[in-house]
């Protein structure tokens, strides 16, 4: 059974930091795609960032530069660094593990991040 906890979430002030734990267990943690998803009110999740087992990253346009998306092997934990956040980063975020792009993958539970003065 997959499970995804994350934590670090919870309240900052505009142009502060967070940092975004998930923790993932009943996967191949190593061969897995992880990434981080957002989701407004009303709106579709989408990706603000990703790590291939390869290391490779992408990152959505609006947090390239800000956010750092990295990985554990050995905890089975990714990592979003979040700095400089802004109000319109306020939203809840996702943690996924997949083997491949084509699937959806699973999902953690979600937490808030909110920026706030």
């Amino acid at each position: 059974q997959v499970q995804l906890v994350e934590s670090g979430g919870g309240l900052v002030q505009p142009g502060g930091s967070l940092r975004l734990s998930c923790a993932a267990s009943g996967i191949k943690f190593i061969r897995s795609i992880m990434g981080w998803y957002r989701q407004a009110p009303g709106k579709q999740r989408e990706l603000v960032a990703r790590i291939f087992s390869s290391g490779i990253t992408n990152y959505a346009d609006s947090v390239k530069g800000r956010f750092t998306i990295s990985r554990d092997n050995a905890k089975n934990t990714v990592y979003l660094q979040m700095n400089s956040l802004k109000a319109e980063d306020t939203v809840v975020y996702f943690c996924n593990a997949r083997s491949n792009l084509i699937g959806p993958g699973s999902w953690g539970q979600g937490i808030q991040v909110s920026v706030d003065s």
